[in-house]
């Protein structure tokens, strides 16, 4: 696998899903709109970092650079924007999403990761989630744990990129969790420069946003 080549494909499919054309007014719907609800438990993966680490070698060896996704999905609450995380095990905190099968498109990917994280089978054949833009890349240069906003320079082969979408909601929709997650809707106040709590890429997703404009839609 050319590896230079795969970097340089998914920085010009950044900047193509960047383009000028894209729109900077985001209607969002007050968090009463939707409902939640919870379905069975999913296996966590209980593993040891140095078992992590050399899953990833192996999987690196076998497709080379992994791909992930996580979706950005803004709903309004008392008037300001909160967007929609998820709590696993009351301390770890996730945008949904989730690792790129070998050869699967970004947006399919996403699709996937909120039907299985978001839905529960039968809504599969509800409305359609609406991915919107590439807010931004984060790089890992190697199989630690530290993670860049852009790739250093001197990185030629990282070993995982992860995109951030924004997902555009309809006026009502189902949430349904496994029961070991929570849903949680943050103020973007709160997370904006709070590494600490919910680590680089959700504390500077608020900074991602901060080029739209809210529009909250009343019922």
């Amino acid at each position: 696998m050319d590896h230079q080549s795969t970097v340089e494909n998914e920085q010009n499919d950044y900047s193509n899903s960047n383009g000028t054309n894209s729109s900077t007014v985001l209607d969002i719907y007050p968090l009463s709109c939707y409902y939640f609800g919870s379905k069975d438990a999913v296996p966590l993966r209980n593993e040891t970092v140095e078992d992590r680490v050399l899953r990833l070698k192996a999987k690196y060896d076998a497709y080379g650079m992994r791909t992930c996704v996580a979706a950005v999905i803004v709903v309004e609450l008392f008037k300001h924007p909160h967007l929609l995380l998820l709590q696993i095990q009351n301390s770890i905190y996730k945008l949904p999403g989730g690792r790129a099968r070998f050869g699967e498109s970004d947006i399919d990917c996403l699709k996937r990761k909120l039907l299985s994280k978001l839905c529960v089978g039968e809504e599969s054949r509800g409305p359609e989630w609406e991915v919107g833009e590439c807010l931004g890349m984060w790089w890992r240069p190697d199989f630690e744990t530290l993670l860049y906003p852009c790739l250093p320079a001197n990185i030629k082969r990282p070993k995982e990129c992860t995109k951030l979408f924004l997902i555009k909601l309809p006026a009502s929709r189902r949430f349904t969790v496994p029961k070991n997650f929570k849903l949680l809707a943050v103020p973007l106040c709160q997370i904006h420069d709070n590494e600490k709590i919910y680590g680089p890429i959700i504390s500077g997703v608020p900074q991602l946003l901060s080029k739209l404009s809210f529009n909250i839609v009343e019922p």
